[in-house]
């Protein structure tokens, strides 16, 4: 107790001159309760702390060693307690608390960035956008641990639902293990040109005694099991993991291009905790993510997606994945020049609305002609490539017939328009079709050039 009394008595030694009275009565009480119920040497550990932490608020400093005796020593040396670099961010899950993060998860533990926090200079890294429209969604609710995942086929081996640090995962076998969402109308032919895919996986090789080959396969439209359009394959052996994009460039037919970066920038993935892994594909790009941070960037690659699938193989333990999410739009393609841009999309950024007479029907009828599909399919793209945008598409007649005829019959042309859009793969729910008859010209109707101008359908986005 005597040396409880000398430290006590230096702490108001350094602490003269500031206003720390209330501070010092509470650090005598936390003494006096500490002694209640511990040891002496153990509440000599506690003061010493305390002192520590004074130490470094009148200008001192903390104890970094992590090799340290002291065995809270994590608490003394919680991440949180540094300063974090400009454009930096500190993770909010009270269990981590690691600074220093720059992408959109954090480094340590996977958990999303605040939508406050800054980003980084490295933030160019971190664009994923996630496809706004669920096309497939699997949280495991109501999972069945030792069944094989309800919202899943296998393509081969064997995965069941499995529990993990408390958490409900599927279990892929380190054996074998290729498997495959299962849609509601068994289609392989869902994923269109523009889409994205996440989930979360956990791989543990602590020891560094086995990693498995792990790979997100994109299958082609043709729905052959054996037919992939692209993979992304990586290696969580070591120190150093590896990911890389097969088969994937439209510039080489003998599907054996790899394009990757090492991941020793951007973190470990066989540590036994949750990573966030994540897919962008574009028409013509794809960006893999990994917590957030871009580790591949292909720019020209094979168009013809259709199905997905997750393979696991080798390695000394099972790989668990969760929160696995297959979305309708894609991080925005990169404009190099000005040509890039389709019609629609310039028509859309100069006026806000889309204007063709390129959509044409059989006289009298809502019928659409077989050449007006090239047209539609430029809109098609559009909204495939923006799935959040809205249109009002309005079919326009010109003034021959009364308005008991072009009214309803604009209408139908317009209906016809969004069924065909339909078809294509975009969503209804984005449509609205409006009928306008001959009420709102923008040529002479007196002639048969002005005419033809006003027979058009308009995309007008809400």
């Amino acid at each position: 107790m005597k040396r409880i009394v000398l430290i006590i008595a230096m702490l108001m030694f350094v602490a003269a001159g500031a206003d720390a009275q209330g501070f010092l009565k509470k650090i005598g009480k936390a003494v006096k309760d500490k002694t209640q119920d511990k040891t002496e040497e153990t509440v000599d550990k506690a003061v010493d702390k305390v002192f520590d932490g004074i130490g470094g608020l009148l200008g001192g400093k903390k104890n970094k060693d992590k090799d340290s005796d002291d065995e809270d020593n994590d608490d003394v040396d919680a991440p949180s307690a540094g300063k974090a670099k400009p454009g930096t961010w500190t993770c909010p899950n009270p269990e981590c608390g690691h600074t220093g993060n720059t992408g959109k998860f954090c480094d340590d533990c996977g958990t999303k960035r605040p939508d406050n926090a800054p980003l980084s200079a490295d933030a160019q890294k971190s664009d994923f956008v996630p496809g706004e429209i669920a096309i497939f969604e699997d949280r495991l609710a109501g999972e069945q641990v030792g069944e094989f995942p309800s919202k899943w086929d296998l393509v081969r081996g064997y995965a069941e639902v499995g529990r993990i640090g408390g958490e409900t995962a599927i279990a892929m076998s380190k054996d074998d293990s290729w498997i495959s969402p299962l849609m509601k109308d068994g289609s392989r032919n869902y994923l269109g040109d523009v889409f994205t895919i996440e989930y979360d996986m956990l791989f543990d090789d602590t020891e560094k005694n086995g990693a498995p080959s792990i790979e997100l396969d994109i299958m082609h439209e043709s729905q052959s099991r054996d037919n992939e359009l692209f993979t992304i394959t990586y290696w969580l052996g070591g120190d150093i993991h590896t990911f890389n994009c097969d088969y994937c460039l439209s510039s080489e037919p003998s599907y054996n291009h790899t394009e990757g970066k090492s991941s020793s920038e951007a973190g470990t993935f066989n540590d036994g905790r949750w990573h966030h892994y994540a897919l962008s594909f574009n028409k013509r790009a794809i960006k893999f993510y990994v917590d957030g941070r871009r580790v591949i960037n292909v720019p020209n690659a094979k168009p013809g997606a259709g199905w997905v699938t997750l393979f696991a193989q080798g390695g000394s333990k099972d790989v668990y994945v969760k929160n696995f999410r297959i979305g309708k739009g894609a991080v925005e393609l990169y404009d190099r020049n000005a040509t890039d841009k389709s019609e629609v999309e310039k028509a859309i950024a100069e006026n806000g609305k889309f204007v063709t007479n390129n959509i044409l029907f059989v006289s009298g009828k809502a019928d659409l002609k077989p050449e007006s599909m090239e047209e539609i399919k430029k809109v098609a793209d559009y909204m495939k490539k923006n799935p959040s945008a809205r249109f009002e598409v309005q079919g326009h007649c010109d003034n021959q017939g009364s308005d008991k005829v072009n009214d309803p019959l604009s209408q139908q042309r317009a209906e016809a328009v969004v069924k065909a859009l339909e078809g294509m793969g975009v969503d209804g729910f984005n449509l609205r079709a409006v009928g306008k008859g001959s009420h709102e010209p923008v040529a002479d109707n007196s002639t048969e050039a002005g005419r033809a101008k006003n027979r058009r359908v308009e995309f007008i986005k809400k």
